[in-house]
This record gives C-alpha cells, sequence and structure tokens, in this order.
C-alpha cells in the first residue's frame, strides 16, 4: 500500500529539479536564440551586396531561428506542465495535513430544495465538495457535481472498479490534470457544442474546387510573369479578379470566424487531454466503455481535434495584413479556409459532444481516484441485496480530524426507522451528516470512512436544515412543511433513505410532538427507512407501538463540574439534558 504524503513529497522533490533544469536551459535557449539572430544581422551586414551569399543566409538564418523558436516555445510548455505538476503534489502535501479550504467551494452549487446536498454541507466552505474536488475544467466540475448530487444506485460496482483502477495510477491522473489546467479558454465547451450542433453550410459545392483552381492559375501567372512570358498588367487584373471573388465570400466567411474564433483556444488545448486517454491501457469495464467514444475508424479522436485546430489557427491568419491581401487575392485563402472548417463540422458534428463529454468524465473521474488514493484505509463498500440496508464498522465522517473522530457502529434493516435523541452538541447532527455522506459516497462508487461496510444500494432524502423565504413570503414552517410535502410525495414512488433533524421546530412544543408522532407513523406505514434526530423524548413512546421503530441516543455527562460527550451512539433513549448547565456555566442565567 503506497503511503500518499510519502509519494507527494517525492513527486515535488522530483519537479523542483525538473522545474530547475528547464529554466537553465530555457536561459540557454533565450541566450541561443539572440546570438543567432545577431549573427544573422551581422553577416547580412557583412555581405550586404553579395545578393546570393545574402540570400542563402537569410533563408538559412531564418529557418533556424524558426526552429529555435519552436523550441523554446516547447521548453516554456513543458515547464508550465512541470509547474503544474509541482502546484498539485504541493496541494494534495496540504490537504493531507487538513489545510483545504483555500480550494473551490463550488459554491455556486448550492441549492436549498435538493435532495440532501444543502443539509449535508455538499457545496460551501468547509464541504465535502472543496474536499475532493480536483477538477481543471469547468466542464469536469459540472460532471463531478452531477455525480455527487444525481442520486443514483446503479452500476455502483462498475463505478468503485473505475475509481479503483484510477486510484493506482497517480501519476497519469496527475498528468492529466496538469495539462488540464493549463487549459485556458474564455467560453464553455457547452457553446461551442451548440454552435457544431446548429450550424447550417453557407457554402456550394463549387468552393470546394474553386480555391484550388484559382491557386494553380495564379501560380501560372506568376510563373509566367517571372520569365517575362506574360504581361505583369494581366498578373494585376488577376491580382484584382482575386480580391473581387474572395469579397463575394467575406460576409460567410465572417460569420464562421466569428464562432471559430471562440473555438480556437478550445480544440489547441483539449486534443493534448484526448490524446492522454487514447494511449492509455484502462481494464476497468467504465473506463474503456468511456475510451472507446473517442475511437473513431480512421483517426484518433486526438488527432481530428488537433486538425480542426490548425485550420481555426489558420482562418485566423486573415488578421495579418500581408496574408490578408495576398493570401486571398491570389489563392482565396480565407474562402479555403472557412469551407475546411465546414466540412470538418458537417464529419464530425455529431461526435463532438462524446469527446467532450469523455474529457470531462476523465476529469472529474481522476477527484473519485485522487480521494480514494488519499485514503488507502477506507474502504469499498460490499454491495448486497440483504435486508440491511447498511451494516457498517466504525463508520465515520471524512472531514473530520483521524484523531478526534470517535467511529459508530451501524446496522439498520429495511423499512426500520430509527429515532435518535440526545444533549446538545453531543453528536446527532453530526452522525445524520456521517450516515448521509456514507451513503452518497458509496452510491458514487466511492470508498468509504469506514472499517467495513455492507450496502444495500438507496437513494437519499433528507430534511435537516430548513430555512424561511423573504423572496417567497414563506415563514419558517411553511417551508419546513414543503420540504416534508415533498419527502411524502417522493416516496410514494420511489425507494428512499429519509433523514430528518428535529422536524416541526417552527410549532409549539404540544403540536410539534403530536405533528411529529403521525408523520413517524405515515413514514412508518410507507414501508419507509430512515432515521429522525430529536429534543422530543416523547417521540420515543413510539416504539412500543410499532416494531419498525427503534430508538437510540446519544449521551453527555457532568464530570468534575464539566461536560463530557463520548459521542457513542447507544441503545435506548436520552436521560441526560444539558441546557439549563450550560445556560449556568457560561453565567447567562
Amino acid at each position: 500500500m503506497q503511503n500518499p504524503l510519502e509519494f507527494y513529497i517525492s513527486e515535488k522533490e522530483c519537479f523542483k529539479e525538473k522545474l530547475s533544469s528547464i529554466k537553465k536551459r530555457l536561459a540557454t535557449s533565450s541566450l541561443i536564440r539572440l546570438g543567432v539572430f545577431s549573427a544573422i544581422f551581422f553577416s547580412i551586414y557583412f555581405f550586404f551586396g553579395n545578393a546570393k551569399i545574402m540570400g542563402i543566409i537569410g533563408v538559412l538564418g531564418f529557418a533556424l531561428f524558426l526552429y529555435l523558436v519552436s523550441r523554446h516555445a516547447d521548453l516554456q510548455y513543458k515547464r508550465n506542465v512541470f509547474k503544474a505538476l509541482l502546484e498539485i503534489n504541493l496541494n494534495e502535501i496540504s490537504v493531507l495535513k487538513g489545510d483545504y479550504l483555500t480550494l473551490n467551494k463550488g459554491k455556486e452549487f448550492q441549492d436549498p430544495a435538493h435532495f440532501f446536498s444543502y443539509d449535508i454541507d455538499l457545496f460551501g466552505r468547509g464541504s465535502f465538495f472543496q474536499y475532493i474536488n480536483r477538477t481543471a475544467t469547468h466542464e469536469g466540475k459540472v460532471a463531478l457535481v452531477k455525480r455527487l448530487t444525481e442520486n443514483a444506485i446503479s452500476d455502483i460496482e462498475i463505478k468503485q472498479e473505475a475509481t479503483q483502477e484510477l486510484s493506482k495510477t497517480p501519476k497519469w491522473r496527475q498528468q492529466f490534470s496538469a495539462l488540464a489546467s493549463l487549459v485556458k479558454v474564455q467560453h464553455p465547451a457547452k457553446d461551442i457544442i451548440n454552435w457544431i450542433h446548429n450550424y447550417k453550410p453557407v457554402f456550394s459545392n463549387i468552393v470546394a474546387y474553386l480555391p484550388s483552381i484559382f491557386s494553380i492559375i495564379s501560380l501560372i501567372f506568376i510563373t509566367l510573369v517571372s520569365f517575362q512570358l506574360l504581361s505583369f498588367n494581366i498578373l494585376v487584373i488577376w491580382f484584382f479578379v482575386g480580391l473581387g471573388t474572395s469579397s463575394v465570400y467575406f460576409k460567410r466567411v465572417n460569420t464562421i470566424y466569428k464562432d471559430a474564433d471562440k473555438a480556437k483556444d478550445t480544440f489547441k488545448q483539449y486534443y493534448k487531454l484526448l490524446h492522454e486517454i487514447e494511449i492509455t491501457t484502462f481494464t476497468s469495464q467504465l473506463l474503456k466503455e468511456k475510451q472507446k467514444l473517442i475511437q473513431t475508424e480512421n483517426k484518433k479522436a486526438s488527432v481530428i481535434f488537433a486538425f480542426f485546430s490548425k485550420i481555426l489557427d489558420a482562418l485566423d491568419q486573415r488578421n495579418n495584413l500581408i496574408i490578408a491581401i495576398f493570401g486571398n487575392a491570389l489563392f482565396l485563402r480565407d474562402t479555403q479556409q472557412a469551407y475546411k472548417i465546414e466540412q470538418w463540422i458537417n464529419t464530425y458534428a455529431n461526435k463532438v459532444e462524446n469527446w467532450f463529454e469523455v474529457i470531462a468524465f476523465f476529469d472529474a473521474q481522476n477527484s473519485l481516484g485522487n480521494f480514494a488514493f488519499n485514503h488507502p484505509k477506507y474502504i469499498f463498500p460490499i454491495i448486497s441485496n440483504d435486508k440491511e440496508v447498511i451494516k457498517a464498522k466504525k463508520l465515520g465522517h471524512p472531514l473530520l480530524k483521524v484523531k478526534k473522530r470517535i467511529d459508530n457502529d451501524f446496522k439498520i434493516e429495511n423499512q426500520q426507522f430509527f429515532i435518535i435523541t440526545g444533549a446538545n452538541m453531543a453528536g446527532k447532527s453530526t452522525f445524520l451528516r456521517t450516515v448521509s455522506l456514507a451513503i452518497v459516497m458509496a452510491n458514487m462508487g466511492l470508498p468509504v470512512c469506514a472499517e467495513k461496510m455492507d450496502y444495500s444500494p438507496i437513494k437519499l432524502i433528507t430534511s435537516m436544515r430548513t430555512t424561511d423565504s423573504l423572496a417567497d413570503d414563506e415563514s419558517y414552517f411553511f417551508s419546513e412543511l414543503k420540504r416534508l410535502k415533498f419527502i411524502v410525495e417522493e416516496i410514494k414512488s420511489e425507494r428512499y433513505f429519509i433523514i430528518l433533524d428535529e422536524i416541526l421546530k417552527g410549532t409549539n412544543s404540544t403540536d410539534k410532538a403530536i405533528g411529529s408522532k403521525k408523520f413517524v407513523q405515515k413514514l412508518v406505514a410507507s414501508n419507509s427507512t430512515g432515521i429522525i434526530a430529536t429534543h422530543d423524548l416523547s417521540l420515543c413512546e413510539i416504539e412500543k407501538e410499532l416494531t419498525e421503530i427503534q430508538n437510540y441516543y446519544f449521551d453527555a455527562e457532568i464530570i468534575n463540574d464539566e461536560l463530557y460527550f463520548d459521542y457513542k451512539l447507544k441503545d435506548g433513549i436520552c436521560k441526560n439534558m444539558n441546557a439549563s448547565f450550560l445556560l449556568k456555566k457560561m453565567e447567562i442565567i
């Protein structure tokens, strides 16, 4: 079993050395470029007047300088990749030490109306999303959010297999994430996909041949003029004929250019991510299925993306004044490139979405693999269809520090309902969130914070944190009733694990006791499974009436005039409450 912290420290030192080395190479490369440029300049100056030698020096020098520029750009890209890899490992070291609050909070994904995400702090500061998210693209982040919130209970073992496989390839995951982190695009992939899907052809078939024919004629005219076999005036006339022909297609080319310009950077970066997926051998079913989506009969998706990127870059050269004038006048260049873009879209429009979806999937899945790698002691639940929905040994919350975390054994059968009582701060709410998050993690195919867990897949629905709404003119009590109504409607058609925390808080104690009892009776009658935490000890009496109900509690003790919690789940009903003690202790009363 690989120690995550040792791995990250080792990789950190490795990339520090590589970064230092490549910075030296970049400095040397800059000096060489400067030296070559100076040598070319002085050589041309020295041989000024000798056209033949000047021409040779100019051509060879220009070619050499272009090679050095390209080589320097490659070194810069490698440096950026190494910097990203170093940052990834530094970040993981911080997270393993408990510092993750600087990461993306995902606050924009908070949704009080969701089945469970708002209640269990799935998003926001100190959330599970902030802890687990390592996505580098916007689409990957959205895909991860979908995995966290979709409440899907199918193919869990297939998901587990994919997570396990990626957890064993930290170097591949980091390489993919590093490349993805260098993707800087201003327009989301969704907009680009919509453009490609909704694109309507604007060129007739004649454009397939016109630029080529025009280019051949131009080259013939240029050759004939060079050998003085044709009047230069003819070439000038042909030049303006070319400009006139280009102007006929100008509007159509301009329309394509505006949309193509938005996609240029995306395709330039994303083909590298596709290449990483293509060259890797996967063994798990889910990863192989996703890899298959980017396979075509003749070419790799990465090659197709790279080719499209080059066409988009070529059209972008229309902003160069020389290319814009001479390229269009003699070769109808803009029309030719725009037509190539249109043909590419016609050929691959139905596949592009799959390719983007695969990139987003692997970006999101890397976060799951990274989480599993970081927690080698966590276990993948054993999936079964037994009457026991959850049977866990030493179940804990993954966001609590290991030294302070108190784990609990927990077992609940299908159609059982637990009532949990306990003093303030004794651990009820934390336990509810622990069970909730374990269900979410298990459904996603993640390992859970437990020593052992048997699990019969079930969807989750909660009511733990209802708020009033001034905007909707709703009282707290009415908001809570709406939430309970929502739960009642959902469990009519689906099997859910229901978790409730102190329901009917917005009414008086007598009314609350009566209402809570009737609501629990309704849930039991619907053959539901779940937990309700309450301070209302009278609700525990329902255990005598219904065999499906069991009482549990979290205790608090006063030892040497200090409040003590053991955070252990126990059978029975809580006897010790602490509100009065705390009021006196804090000198409030």
